[in-house]
């Protein structure tokens, strides 16, 4: 029998990945890894996917969380980008209906800004068409007091009028984790806290990987005919071990994000903006948090720890204040961060904001292929350009043949739609939830993190009501049982940071519960004192990230 998705399945799942010649393994297991798991498998293909921290730990997480449109990419002047996103996340909205949600954004024109009235009208218009918008989501252009009324808190010296178009917001790192559960139940192979640390060669092309668990130490060899750097930031690392590191390379920006209580920012919807410097500002209200972002600044620090400055966060508070004069936020408003890097490849002579965001296969003389840049709405694309070379080479290699892409068919785990649509599905869950005894915030939180998955959770409240009489502890129990079975979770950090967004948008409950998840999941892992001690030391690197801002990258 096949094991299950479960930190407890680890072990059994990397020694199966040894005792085979898979067809392709994928290093690094952000949303792109995830992407090129579910094509390849789903075209019959033996993938394995090994990932050193958690799924969707690096950039991954750590992006503005919009399924975007592309109208960035517009005034770059790249026509086919803005379509392929466009047409993504059409097919990103059919088939994870519980993380796209379609957001109302409001674009202001100001005097003498980047955008004029008429330029935004027909770029905007442009954009619609380009992107294939939904005729109830085109742009509609507003006068000066049209746009005041929309929001309210916009500054109003200058303000011209806006333009109000749709984006989608999505929980990346969410995304990314249901991503690897629907490869996952078709018959990938998939690992978390798995670092590759070499190649293994026959007659000067890679056939293999030395791999460790990151857990316990153990190492594995895992061989396969085709493997895949799709490391994110890390690309360049791996094709260093390959000593295939020449011709281009990646460029890496930070972008930070700031978190504020909403009360303290209470946008009427999301708004895109431009900063006297030419950036562009979002601002995005989520529940009771507003979140602002991002910079866009070259990278040379550790990319295992990029920290968002304190020069940072005084640029993106001095851009808001501007923007939004009555606000008057401080440092104090702030209630959490994150700070992440943009893989890009370096072009000469131009800014971080300049480079494009497009992607690039680089295959090395060891036959490593390397997938680079591009960006978190264009993952499908990305995956299925690799996926389509892989198959090419196997069908030369062995003479198989696969089929063509169709993960735009598939439904990413937690979009299964048991109703007329997946609203009235969602009400329809709220309803199970109050038969189970779940209070409706909670099913209500349990519904926007996980979709139909939630259904699986209230299946862990009977072990749950076991372990503790408090009735708010056994859904924090219960919850944290599925995600060790069902989502392969093995440390409390991620638990807190990437599997419920707690410790961006409910900092306090991160906080309030942080020890208990500790205590719990040490336990149900049988963690050793070593093992236990380093999820503690994961925990409070966790929070010392959130709480303090060093004063530039040199300080970190």
């Amino acid at each position: 029998m096949r094991p299950t998705f479960s930190a407890q399945s680890r072990i059994e799942i990397l020694r199966s990945m040894a005792q085979q010649e898979l067809d392709v393994l994928v290093i690094g297991g952000g949303i792109t890894g995830g992407g090129i798991a579910l094509d390849a498998v789903t075209r019959g293909m033996r993938i394995g996917l090994i990932e050193k921290n958690d799924f969707g730990s690096g950039t991954s997480s750590r992006s503005t969380k919009l399924i975007h449109g592309g109208l960035r990419y517009l005034k770059q002047g790249d026509v086919k980008l803005v379509q392929e996103v466009g047409k993504e996340r059409a097919i990103l909205y059919k088939n994870a209906p519980h993380l796209v949600i379609p957001a109302p954004m409001l674009l202001p024109v100001y005097k003498g800004g980047t955008y004029g009235y008429l330029a935004s009208s027909i770029g905007l218009y442009i954009y619609d068409w380009l992107a294939g918008v939904a005729r109830k989501e085109r742009r509609k252009m507003l006068g000066r007091s049209q746009t005041v009324r929309q929001e309210p808190l916009l500054k109003q010296d200058g303000l011209k009028g806006g333009g109000l178009y749709f984006e989608y917001r999505t929980d990346d790192a969410r995304l990314t984790i249901d991503i690897m559960k629907t490869a996952y139940a078709r018959g990938a192979q998939i690992v978390n806290y798995s670092e590759a640390t070499d190649f293994i060669y026959r007659d000067g092309k890679a056939v293999g990987v030395e791999v460790t668990d990151r857990i316990n130490g153990q190492p594995f060899q895992i061989y396969s005919k085709h493997i895949v750097n799709a490391a994110g930031p890390w690309v360049d690392k791996m094709r260093q071990i390959d000593n295939s590191l020449k011709g281009k390379r990646l460029f890496l920006t930070k972008g930070v994000h700031l978190v504020v209580d909403y009360v303290k920012l209470p946008v009427k919807q999301a708004a895109y903006f431009d900063t006297p410097d030419g950036r562009m500002v979002f601002v995005i209200p989520r529940g009771k948090s507003t979140y602002i972002g991002t910079t866009d600044t070259a990278f040379e620090k550790s990319i295992d720890n990029p920290r968002a400055t304190k020069e940072d966060r005084d640029y993106i508070i001095r851009a808001v204040n501007a923007m939004f004069p009555t606000v008057k936020l401080t440092i104090d408003d702030i209630r959490s961060h994150w700070a992440g890097l943009r893989p890009l490849i370096y072009e000469e002579g131009k800014g971080p904001s300049e480079l494009s965001r497009k992607d690039e296969i680089f295959v090395s003389d060891s036959g490593l292929i390397t997938i680079a840049g591009g960006k978190l709405t264009g993952f499908r694309k990305m995956a299925e350009k690799v996926t389509d070379l892989v198959a090419q080479h196997l069908e030369r290699g062995d003479g198989r043949k696969f089929p063509a892409c169709s993960t735009d068919a598939i439904t990413i785990s937690g979009g299964e739609n048991r109703g007329a649509n997946f609203q009235d599905w969602k009400q329809e869950m709220l309803r199970i939830g109050k038969t189970q005894g779940v209070d409706r915030s909670t099913m209500q939180e349990w519904i926007d993190t996980y979709g139909t998955n939630a259904l699986q959770i209230l299946e862990y409240l009977p072990i749950a009501k076991q372990v503790t009489p408090n009735q708010e502890l056994q859904f924090i129990h219960a919850q944290l049982l599925y995600a060790m079975e069902a989502e392969m979770t093995v440390a409390a950090a991620d638990f807190l940071r990437l599997h419920t967004g707690w410790s961006y948008f409910q900092l306090e409950k991160a906080e309030k519960y942080a020890d208990i998840v500790l205590q719990m999941l040490s336990s149900s892992l049988s963690y050793n004192a070593d093992l236990k001690q380093k999820q503690i030391a994961m925990v409070e690197s966790l929070f010392q990230s959130i709480y303090e801002f060093p004063a530039n990258d040199h300080a970190i």
